[in-house]
């Protein structure tokens, strides 16, 4: 199981990094990224921290552990210059807060992201098709998520990747313990958004290549 959108006590999660990973683990989980919310008064603070914590766990805890922001409710002029910032200070995975259905997300927040070049589109609510086609091209994946509310439309998104070829990632953007979803809880989640386990398969692939990259 890998998972790139997940929290700790740097931003609203539970639970301080070294306790996520070592819950993942005994969830059975074999690589994450813990990507707490960034905006541009806390950005430096979160990535610079997480990085450390990352290279403090290099070889240890029997986990991979990546450092990463989800830049979040920000305009979305500045979704651009907070993923380069987020990269030059050791972000390896860049998520953007997508326009889910249950938050008041600034409106543009998906096109700007995709626009950017950003690794993952968390939640992207209502994803046009447009948008969709412009995160293949941009190499953007689309997330499937496991996060009460945001999941209310993984049905739409996975239409949208069926539609465009757009590539998607499981995360369950976990807040607290309760959150982490072993692989057959993850199977369930999937195959709720009318997926296969073929496409779980590929999902963990695709988050893969996304950490090679």
């Amino acid at each position: 199981m890998i998972d790139l959108h997940m929290h700790s006590t740097f931003s609203d999660g539970e639970l301080i990094p070294a306790e996520v990973v070592s819950r993942a683990f005994v969830a059975g989980y074999k690589a994450l990224a813990i990507t707490d919310h960034a905006d541009p008064s806390n950005i430096e603070l979160i990535v610079k921290n997480i990085c450390r914590f990352c290279k403090e766990m290099e070889g240890l805890g029997g986990i991979e552990v990546y450092p990463g922001v989800e830049i979040t409710h920000v305009p979305p002029s500045l979704i651009k210059p907070l993923a380069v910032r987020a990269r030059e200070l050791g972000a390896r995975i860049v998520v953007v807060h997508g326009e889910t259905i249950v938050e008041p997300v600034p409106k543009g927040t998906n096109l700007a992201a995709i626009r950017a070049k950003v690794d993952i589109l968390a939640h992207p609510g209502m994803l046009t098709e447009a948008e969709a086609r412009l995160a293949v091209k941009n190499n953007v994946f689309l997330e499937i998520s496991a996060r009460r509310g945001h999941s209310l439309t993984n049905g739409h998104v996975a239409h949208m990747a069926a539609k465009t070829g757009a590539k998607m990632v499981y995360n369950t953007d976990s807040h607290s313990p309760d959150d982490l979803t072993p692989w057959d809880k993850a199977l369930r989640i999937i195959k709720g958004a009318s997926l296969s386990e073929r496409d779980a398969v590929k999902m963990q692939e695709n988050a893969r290549e996304i950490i090679s990259r």
